[in-house]
């Protein structure tokens, strides 16, 4: 704005003369200077900050100005600080005259848009048009005159008429270049501007060379504000923003560009025009006459061009019409093949329901043909009750365009039976192509039997038929304040499953739901949660004591054998019940049932528990234990106690047995009772086991084993252990690492290992046995065995359970019963021992039965190992004779 301000105020004072000739002469030398100067900086410093060809193109317009301003300071030197005229031509012109190569260069510099050849070769007739025109008005108004007032020098007039030739060049290649711009959709306004200032540069050149040749030119008139305006436009052109080209000019034609094509006619109208007024004043020209001869030539030509470029456009045209018309056809084809082989029957109908198009489809999918559908009414074609439901539908969207109803529906097969539909009616009545309503049919008969089955299966047990957990957790989600739930484990069932095969299993499990659904009453849910896991849910008033009766019912079903495969099987269940009124949620409720099931099965199975609030705290309790448990052997919390094996003929030490104690830091000395069964839980009695052992024979090497002397060591095994199917390796691996004796090494282990996949636990066993290692069975009479596992399994030493030598003084059938184990053991040939021997009776018993070993603490209970050691040299101080 301030730059316009300026301009506006320079031009006021040359054009009215303010201030005089000679200040309007200084003025307007010096402000002319500065001025190119500005707008050739300007120029340059925007090609700073313009990409490729652009910046070049700003680089030659800069360089133009700058070319000029050089002149013009020439010029001013001369005239302004010397007080001399400046003669013509003078060093100043060569100044001027070179602005119009550099800034025509830096023109044609400027980047279009891709053209065809055609478009190119029109372009430059288009130039050739713009180009004849300028110089036929500028020979009628400028070279003409000049050349007829004539010149005393052939320089200087060839230096005056170069102005206005070199600004007719400018000025064409800046509207040859609009063009351009314009048909590529470009941003063509800075060149607006720099054309808008090359014709009043050339105006004022022209002026000024027509002034020269009679001396009549004067620096500081209103020929200067021409000057002045143009390099002012060239400023604020250079100063304006690029706006990139948007996507709406993409690919532009002349339509669309009529300014392109408008300019060569604009330009030959005005020529044709001026040379017209010429020849009515002057007369006839040679030079206008072969002028306007080109043109005409030039305008033939661009007609031709025109007209081939026209007839390539209509082929283009006809291709692109043909190409569109095959793409529609196509598309019509594969719509109607869609719609013809669709799993949905597609039908049109009127207002009133009569079928006026069906597809193809339908006698697929409903076995009728097209035929016998067209032209009759929706309702004789289904049914009167499906057509009242369909035309319940239809009056649903009759009134509302567009509209969308979806119906689920019974609709006819042509073998008489009916299959659910899926009906979606659109209304396009008032679409002209359409001009119905669109019926779209899909069978969804099989789909929803499928779906029925798939809901059915996921909410029910496929072997039991009973509720699934999905089904009873979504039932429990839905009850009433008033129930209470039970959780059912069968005892005993993983003993069936691995001895008898999971095929009897499943039988099993089949007749146990058979017996819960008759312990319960209608409306109770009884659900099977997988493997050997019940529950069932109780709703009413009474909830906790209805679920308490449902219980012994339980039970007392339970209680009877089951008959499989030809053999009697019994199994009971231990149950936990818990109410709605002790937990806030339903699943405090379940987790409630489930510590009362654990509870059960704790005492022993084939019961039930209520929960209690202290079985919670009991977890709470048992979690702790097993977390510290989890720790206990990465800080060395265990350690081992010895209780000695006695020769019962002649009271010697014969070994000992190792027994884990845990010393917990806070709760001090823990019992295996309290954390041996968490520890078979978990998974901990393998590492627990592996310490035990190795500890076990490292205190055995020490106190001579294999050396000085024989020394039995006994180390109890559990069924954990045998899971991992490595007891052999990890054995090995022990007795190599602590260079224990095989042979003293005695690993004791429950019946369990007997019960537990007997198959793999025989082929351990003997794996372990080959190894050298003794093996005994522990707790021996209290468990399930029979004589034929015992000739199968390889054992070597019988143990005898404490339950039956605490007998022993009393009942002559309990001292026979002892008798029999110890003759049992003797004519397998196997050692026999006696455990918990707590008086001088028990120890006279056994030793008059001819048991070969005791343990107990009336001969000394288990002691560290420093204790242990004093012992195995002073011997047992309890009398072993009568």
């Amino acid at each position: 704005m301030s730059i316009l301000v300026l301009f506006v105020a320079v031009a006021a004072c040359l054009t009215t003369g303010l201030g005089g000739a000679t200040f309007g002469r200084d003025l307007s030398n010096i402000v002319i200077v500065l001025t190119a100067v500005a707008a050739g900086v300007a120029c340059l410093l925007s090609a700073v900050t313009r990409p490729g060809r652009m910046r070049w193109a700003w680089i030659g317009i800069g360089l133009g100005s700058l070319s000029y301003a050089t002149g013009e300071a020439l010029w001013t030197y001369h005239e302004t600080f010397r007080g001399l005229d400046v003669p013509v031509p003078s060093v100043a012109d060569a100044f001027y005259l070179g602005m119009v190569p550099l800034t025509a260069a830096g023109l044609l510099l400027v980047p279009v848009a891709q053209q065809s050849v055609a478009n190119r070769v029109r372009s430059v007739v288009d130039g050739l048009m713009v180009a004849a025109s300028l110089l036929l008005i500028s020979w009628i108004f400028v070279l003409h005159p000049l050349l007829r007032t004539g010149s005393d020098s052939t320089l200087e007039m060839n230096v005056l008429l170069a102005y206005p030739v070199s600004d007719v060049i400018l000025v064409t290649v800046v509207l040859y270049l609009l063009a351009m711009l314009r048909r590529g959709g470009q941003d063509w306004a800075p060149f607006m501007l720099i054309g808008t200032a090359s014709v009043l540069l050339g105006l004022a050149d022209s002026v000024f060379a027509y002034l020269s040749l009679d001396d009549s030119y004067a620096s500081g008139g209103a020929v200067d504000v021409g000057w002045l305006a143009g390099f002012v436009l060239i400023l604020l052109a250079a100063r304006r923003p690029d706006i990139p080209a948007t996507g709406e000019h993409s690919g532009a034609t002349e339509d669309q560009q009529p300014f392109a094509m408008a300019v060569p006619y604009v330009a030959v109208l005005a020529a044709l025009m001026v040379s017209v007024l010429q020849y009515a004043l002057t007369g006839p020209d040679t030079f206008v006459t072969w002028t306007r001869s080109v043109l005409i030539v030039l305008i033939v030509g661009r007609q031709i061009l025109t007209l081939l470029e026209n007839r390539a456009l209509q082929r283009r045209l006809e291709e692109r019409v043909a190409g569109r018309t095959a793409e529609l056809q196509a598309r019509e084809n594969r719509f109607r093949a869609l719609v013809q082989q669709s799993s949905d029957s597609v039908a049109v109908i009127d207002a009133d329901s009569t079928i006026l198009y069906q597809s193809e489809s339908v006698e697929r999918i409903f076995g009728f043909p097209v035929e016998e559908l067209l032209g009759i009414r929706l309702k004789d074609a289904v049914g009167r009750r499906t057509g009242a439901q369909l035309d319940a539908a239809i009056a649903a969207v009759l009134d509302r365009p567009l509209a969308t109803i979806v119906v689920e529906t019974l609709l006819p097969h042509s073998d008489g039976r009916r299959r659910l539909a899926e009906v979606t009616i659109t209304n396009l009545l008032h679409d002209p192509t359409v001009n119905g309503l669109v019926l779209n049919t899909r069978d969804i008969h099989d789909a929803k039997e499928l779906q029925d089955q798939l809901v059915h299966e996921a909410y029910h047990d496929t072997l039991t038929a009973l509720a699934s957990r999905a089904l009873f957790q979504e039932r429990l989600d839905a009850a009433i304040d008033d129930m209470a739930i039970l959780f059912l484990d069968l005892d005993g069932f993983k003993e069936v499953n691995d001895s008898l095969g999971h095929a009897a299993g499943d039988q099993l499990l089949i007749q146990v739901a058979d017996r819960l659904r008759d312990s319960v009453r209608d409306g109770d849910t009884v659900a099977r949660f997988g493997g050997d896991e019940f529950a069932v849910l109780v709703e009413s008033a009474t909830a906790m004591d209805d679920a308490e009766a449902i219980a012994l019912r339980i039970i007392a079903a339970l209680a009877e054998p089951f008959p499989v495969g030809g053999r009697e099987l019994h199994v009971g269940a231990s149950i936990g019940i818990a109410s709605a009124d002790d937990a806030g949620d339903v699943q405090q409720l379940q987790r409630n049932a489930d510590l009362a099931m654990y509870k059960a099965k704790a005492a022993g199975g084939s019961g039930f528990a209520v929960y209690d609030p202290a079985m919670h705290d009991e977890l709470v309790e048992r979690l702790e234990l097993e977390a510290d448990l989890r720790r206990a052997l990465e800080r060395d919390e265990f350690t081992l106690h010895y209780q000695p094996t006695v020769d019962l003929a002649d009271g010697a030490i014969t070994g000992f047995e190792a027994l884990v104690r845990w010393r917990h830091p806070v709760r001090g000395i823990v019992s295996p009772l309290e954390f041996i069964g968490i520890a078979e839980t978990t998974g901990l009695i393998v590492p627990l086991g592996r310490w035990v052992m190795a500890e076990a024979c490292r205190q055995a090497v020490a106190w001579g084993a294999g050396t000085t002397r024989r020394l039995k060591m006994a180390v109890n095994v559990s069924v954990r252990q045998f899971d991992h199917h490595d007891l052999a390796e990890l054995v090995a691996g022990v007795l190599a690492e602590t260079r224990m004796p095989a042979d003293q090494l005695c690993l004791e282990m429950t019946e369990s290992v007997v019960l537990t996949e007997t198959d793999e636990n025989l082929a351990q066993l003997q794996r372990v046995k080959a190894l050298g290692v003794t093996l005994a069975m522990d707790d021996f009479g209290t468990g399930y065995s029979s004589l034929a596992y015992l000739r199968r399994f390889p054992m070597d030493v019988l143990k005898i359970d404490r339950s039956f030598v605490d007998r022993l003084g009393g009942d002559d059938e309990d001292v026979a019963l002892v008798r029999t184990i110890v003759r049992l053991g003797q004519s397998l040939g196997m050692q026999t021992v006696a455990e918990g021997i707590e008086n001088a009776v028990q120890l006279r018993a056994l030793r008059e039965m001819a048991c070969d070993f005791a343990q107990g603490y009336y001969l000394s209970k288990p002691l560290p190992a420093a204790e242990a050691g004093e012992i195995l040299v002073t011997g047992i101080r309890t009398p072993i004779a009568a």
